[in-house]
């Protein structure tokens, strides 16, 4: 006879994954006798989560993953062409007034939720660029053409060969917040023959739901794929999401976004054996060498202060021989900022750099405000005002160490006419991402002509065997077939 698990107990103890103790409250024993899961996960040094996922929460994920396993057995009695006949018929549904009617619909009820919220909205909208955006992408995958079981390399040995293949990865668990075009940009998973789940918050799941009901669904049925083959968590909750990247049927998991929610999100994944493509932490910094025309300094920092994503400058660093003409720069910057944000730009500037911005202070469109000695890596985030570090460093070499330490080690760049300390620039930080000029080519569609998936920084470690940029192509795994034809 089986013994019955004993009842959670208010003040009774729990063992954290590394090995600390923590006191059982009253709301986690309530939480536990209705038949909620616990998830205990450690998400760095001294930081221990203990996550609550509903039942309600649990099956949504599960359903949801379920229906997508189903489905990636089934591509592989699909035709290439079948999914080259997708990509098409969702850019014929995107390119259909009144489809896109309904989803600028659900799109605004989304919006003036999230606004009565006090959400930020900037990424949440979509309008005509976003749509031609996903026709776009779309297009790219249906251009590049078939990819699953194409082969990279042949080795040949004596009497036999070896293909190297490249094949499907499996399914890939999706957590995005606020973005939901990201869903018709994960589609390009599909042309590796994955299938994919999604799980959006509850800013955009009304836009997420009708872009999925009116776009990828049908063109699914029309192009005969399996319609698990794009499958949406339908729950907003973040216990869903907690129980997506826990489910180790997954191939792998992405996370969009920053902050502690994708941090957990990773640790999540790590400790549940599911391999994770994590964003983590935004923000771009830009260095300035001596000797730099002020109008180069103009166009780059304006370019790159064009819109808040995570490619945005967000710490700018400048050599004092070049601080002078950053500063004459810096009031040119923020006249062409009011003309698109009239309530101009935020220069944030610690103890030390603070006095040196004295001669712009009272300059048009320029708001200085100080900032602490921890802050020089924090990512701000803003909608109507560009907000940014700035640090004077006496050498470039002081530049790279204040990079390395308070940066996600995400985008950087250097201002320079020196090759040698380009050079020294690209060997010296520790980023996947680094330029000589504005810093919003970080993305896979400007860079790569390719929908980005997502992008991952360097603050939770390198990545193994590919690039920065997670892009639907680059979403396989490698298979070798032996051969002794002819031997």
């Amino acid at each position: 006879m089986t013994e019955a698990m004993p009842v959670p107990v208010a003040g009774s103890t729990l063992v954290m994954s590394d090995g600390s103790l923590r006191m059982m409250t009253a709301e986690m024993a309530e939480a536990l006798a209705s038949g909620s899961r616990l998830l205990v996960v450690n998400v760095g040094p001294g930081q221990n989560e203990v996550l609550f996922i509903a039942p309600d929460e649990d099956h949504a994920a599960a359903d949801a993953v379920s229906r997508a396993c189903e489905s990636f057995a089934a591509m592989s009695a699909v035709e290439d062409g079948a999914i080259l006949k997708f990509f098409a018929l969702a850019v014929e549904r995107l390119r259909d007034d009144a489809v896109w009617h309904k989803v600028c619909a659900a799109n605004a009820t989304d919006v003036a939720s999230a606004l009565a919220r006090g959400r930020s909205v900037g990424r949440l909208k979509v309008n005509d660029e976003t749509r031609q955006a996903m026709i776009d992408g779309l297009g790219e995958w249906l251009e590049l053409g078939a990819i699953r079981n194409t082969v990279i390399e042949t080795v040949e040995r004596d009497g036999f060969s070896i293909d190297l293949v490249r094949a499907p990865l499996g399914v890939v668990g999706f957590v995005f917040e606020g973005r939901p075009n990201v869903i018709v940009d994960a589609c390009g998973t599909l042309l590796s023959g994955n299938t994919v789940v999604f799980r959006i918050g509850s800013d955009a799941i009304g836009t997420a739901r009708t872009i999925l009901c009116e776009v990828v669904s049908p063109a699914l049925t029309q192009a005969g794929l399996p319609e698990g083959a794009v499958a949406l968590v339908d729950h907003a909750s973040h216990g869903s999401g907690w129980s997506l990247f826990s489910d180790r049927r997954l191939g792998l998991a992405v996370a969009r976004g920053s902050g502690q929610a994708v941090a957990v999100l990773g640790a999540i994944a790590r400790q549940s054996g599911v391999p994770v493509s994590l964003h983590g932490r935004g923000g771009a910094w830009i260095l300035v060498s001596a000797g730099i025309e002020r109008e180069f300094i103009v166009r780059v920092i304006s370019r790159s202060l064009d819109r808040k994503v995570c490619n945005t400058l967000n710490t700018l660093c400048v050599t004092r021989a070049s601080l002078d003409t950053t500063l004459s720069a810096l009031i040119a910057v923020a006249r062409d900022v009011t003309k698109t944000y009239p309530k101009g730009m935020i220069v944030r500037a610690g103890p030390d750099s603070l006095p040196l911005l004295q001669p712009i202070a009272d300059s048009d469109g320029i708001t200085i405000l100080p900032l602490g000695a921890a802050d020089l890596g924090t990512e701000w985030e803003w909608d109507d005002r560009p907000e940014f570090c700035f640090e004077v460093i006496e050498t470039l070499d002081d530049g790279y160490a204040l990079l390395n330490t308070f940066s996600p080690r995400f985008v950087a760049s250097l201002l320079s006419y020196d090759p040698a300390e380009h050079a020294r620039f690209f060997s010296a930080t520790d980023c996947p991402f680094v330029g000589d000029g504005h810093t919003r080519w970080v993305d896979g569609q400007y860079a790569l002509g390719k929908p980005e998936l997502g992008l991952s920084n360097w603050e939770n470690g390198r990545l193994l065997g590919r690039s920065g940029i997670l892009a639907g192509d680059s979403v396989y795994t490698v298979r070798m077939r032996y051969s002794t034809a002819g031997a």
